[in-house]
């Protein structure tokens, strides 16, 4: 069995106490809802897909494991199937509350046309919006950021619509 450090006792400590009461102050009201209508709107300009997804604190055994929100961000770009998308032109926006991560997830279709800068600005954004506990406008400007990524590389036709291969709904975990 692993010794527990210091440093990893606060963190698994840290990642417990933070639960679903943490996750409706972040987002309280009609929060989730305005966000899922920001997402279903920005997909009637494009034909990606984007993922919302805010957890409160990892699963015990990514904690055992040391693992890091990179490490589930991509587990969940996985089991949420943002990468299945017919022009690999997924995203995910991911926050865990009790690391104040945050993770940004293209499939490899966006991912080749944005540069690491264009990523980065997004997340410099919405971390200074988070920062202010102002979590919904600054997952609101995280989803237009994406969206205007989207537009750019993936436009939609006149006439054409997105056939939403994705639930619009944020994920609450």
């Amino acid at each position: 069995m692993p010794t527990l450090t210091k440093n990893r006792l606060l963190r698994l400590l840290q990642h417990r106490w933070t639960d679903e009461s943490d996750l409706k102050r972040a987002l309280p009201g009609d929060a989730v809802s305005h966000l899922e209508q920001k997402v279903r709107d920005s997909e009637g300009h494009h034909s990606g897909e984007i993922c919302v997804c805010v957890e409160a604190g990892l699963p015990l055994s990514y904690l055992w494991k040391g693992l890091r929100a990179r490490d589930r961000a991509l587990t969940l770009f996985g089991k949420l199937r943002v990468w299945d998308t017919e022009a690999n032109n997924g995203v995910l926006i991911y926050l865990l509350l009790a690391d104040h991560a945050i993770e940004i997830v293209a499939d490899r279709g966006l991912n080749a046309r944005v540069s690491v800068d264009e990523w980065a600005t997004v997340i410099e954004g919405l971390r200074a919006d988070l920062r202010a506990g102002r979590f919904e406008p600054g997952l609101i400007a995280a989803v237009d950021a994406v969206d205007r990524l989207l537009r750019q590389h993936y436009p939609l036709a006149e006439g054409q619509k997105n056939p939403n291969e994705l639930p619009d709904a944020v994920v609450l975990l």
